[in-house]
């Protein structure tokens, strides 16, 4: 952290406001990093629902599994082919991008909080235990909110993207029931 300012210039010792200043910053990356981790928790419990969603759709609907079946689209009448069409494909498209949520990310950078860069991060964290270093810690924290925003933006990106097919595989549902 910078500390430039954070000592009293007659006694050289660190002032009261800097210590509680340090300590405020260390609390709300710490918190950041809670809050983003809890974010992506989120992500892949929110595609677990549709994916489960789907595949409950796909499993207990004869008309969501017909609309797999070349027999469905033969003779073509448009006010079935089409729904039926947009339903089958809005289905796949929705259960592959739950699936994209929930695979494994890998990001550029790793930190201590990562099990996966431990190994990478073992001998400077021991460093800087050794030498109190408060500084590596806020950086690890730092470092490992760029990677879990990273990850969570792209996790959401694919759960809108599972909810937008969601959307579109109802509607047409709905559509192909009316035509029905």
């Amino acid at each position: 952290m910078d500390t430039d300012g954070m000592y009293d210039a007659r006694t050289g010792a660190r002032t009261v406001e800097s210590a509680l200043a340090d300590k405020e910053y260390f609390d709300h990356i710490k918190t950041v990093n809670e809050i983003f981790y809890d974010q992506i928790k989120i992500s892949d419990q929110k595609a677990a629902y549709i994916f489960t969603f789907m595949l409950a759709f796909l499993i207990s609907s004869s008309d969501g599994r017909g609309v797999f079946s070349p027999a469905r689209y033969v003779p073509f009448r448009y006010e079935i082919s089409i729904p039926s069409a947009v339903l089958a494909a809005s289905t796949v498209f929705s259960i592959i991008c739950a699936i994209m949520v929930i695979l494994p990310r890998r990001a550029a950078k790793t930190t201590t909080l990562f099990w996966g860069g431990w190994a990478h991060h073992k001998d400077a964290f021991s460093a800087a235990a050794a030498q109190r270093d408060i500084n590596y810690l806020f950086r690890q924290y730092v470092d490992n909110v760029d990677v879990l925003s990273v990850i969570a933006q792209s996790k959401y990106q694919f759960v809108t993207l599972a909810f937008r097919g969601l959307v579109i595989a109802v509607l047409s549902y709905v559509l192909l029931l009316v035509a029905l």
